[in-house]
């Protein structure tokens, strides 16, 4: 069966392609288009990976990123952060928030469906 992600960024462009492109590559995919509403569609839908904007709307990724990695019901959720911004800050941040890895955009597909064999393990 495909893995389930949810994808939690403000972009519709960006959804819509992920949506597209995850979809193409048979997984189940769901969004949400800011932090508040991707807490709750994580703790709903348990996905086995999220695909996690840092800069939302209500509330940010790396706050998000906590409260799911400090939730018995989806701590064991992969995590993968997706942001702009390339500061050196952001990828020490997103670790030390519980991310289990880190994609600057923009990113290619190869690059995208690379993290996430590695982060599910499905990596052949």
């Amino acid at each position: 069966m495909a893995a389930k992600i949810l994808v939690i960024e403000d972009d519709p462009t960006i959804v819509e392609s992920l949506k597209a492109l995850l979809a193409a590559k048979g997984y189940s995919v769901s969004t949400a288009m800011d932090g508040a509403d991707g807490v709750a569609a994580a703790r709903r839908e348990k996905p086995q990976l999220i695909l996690l904007d840092v800069i939302l709307p209500k509330m940010g990724g790396f706050d998000v990123c906590q409260i799911l990695k400090k939730d018995p019901a989806t701590k064991a959720i992969k995590i993968v952060m997706t942001t702009a911004l390339g500061r050196m800050g952001d990828v020490e941040s997103a670790f030390a928030s519980g991310a289990d890895d880190y994609l600057i955009k923009p990113f290619d597909s190869q690059r995208l469906f690379g993290k996430i064999e590695k982060v599910l393990g499905t990596k052949s």
